[in-house]
């Protein structure tokens, strides 16, 4: 299989990494497209594939073709692509809030696949919810999701207009959890300890609850109760956390997050 990502950022090289990591593509077969000099300069320093600065007619020539752009670029480098692209070539967009109709149109082309991965894909241990235009068939599709489970594990949906709310509770979700772990080490600094140790104390504990959510046999409910002795220290937390309405107050940011993303899907 021949893959084109076009923009190797963060995303786009985490995907080209794990592709290779798991030896589904050749560094021969892989083109890497970025604009940036100074980054394209670096991905040959790298060897990573082969790496060019525009979209050019060799783009053709390749099986699948992945956008990894910034939503404000995704005019400029659809009309590049549209001069080049060939009819049984697949398109896979991660770009955020830029619906799969509007990339078909801009490119006047069917088969488009749409995904929402998150940043631990870098690590291999990310989620992508994704979905397909119509015209794709099942082979191409199972070959997409051969390739960004890649990437950690991926869920598809039939319903595109979901993706908004895959975008807004793990697309986003990595952020929730380092606002909640940032405000953990800080209470670990207000009550004496270092930061050093407030974080280890803190990662620590979210990697091991971590396995016990993955591995025990327990609701969260469950979970919560086996730590919350009745008139105990973790009672008088989560107390305070009710007082506060801290699960309303997620609740209503990640709702908030899924406003966002169906208005920037909808233009």
């Amino acid at each position: 299989m021949k893959i084109a990502i076009v923009g190797c950022g963060n995303m786009g090289m985490a995907f080209a990494k794990s592709f290779l990591q798991y030896d589904l593509v050749k560094k021969e077969n892989l083109l890497l497209i970025e604009k940036s000099t100074e980054r394209s300069q670096a991905l040959k320093a790298e060897k990573a594939g082969v790496v060019v600065d525009t979209i050019g007619p060799r783009v053709a020539e390749y099986d699948l073709v992945i956008l990894s752009v910034k939503p404000q670029d995704f005019g400029s480098v659809c009309d590049a692509l549209a001069a080049v692209i060939k009819p049984n070539q697949v398109v896979l967009s991660i770009m955020a809030g830029i619906p799969m109709s509007q990339i078909q149109q801009r490119l006047n082309h069917p088969l488009v696949i749409r995904a929402m991965p998150n940043t631990p894909a870098m690590l291999g241990m990310g989620i992508t919810g994704f979905t397909a235009a119509k015209e794709v068939d099942l082979t191409n599709l199972r070959r997409v999701e051969n390739l960004i489970n890649a990437t950690g594990r991926s869920i598809f949906l039939e319903d595109e207009a979901m993706l908004d709310a895959v975008t807004a509770l793990s697309g986003s979700g990595p952020a929730y959890f380092y606002y909640v772990v940032k405000a953990m080490v800080e209470a670990g600094r207000q009550m004496g300890f270092d930061e050093g140790v407030a974080t280890l104390l803190v990662k620590q504990t979210m990697l091991g609850s971590f396995h016990l959510i993955n591995n025990a046999d327990k609701s969260l409910d469950d979970l919560i109760k086996a730590v919350a002795s009745k008139g105990g220290t973790t009672e008088a937390a989560l107390r305070q956390f009710e007082a506060g309405s801290l699960a309303d107050t997620l609740v209503a940011g990640i709702r908030a997050a899924q406003v966002r993303a169906q208005e920037l899907s909808n233009g």
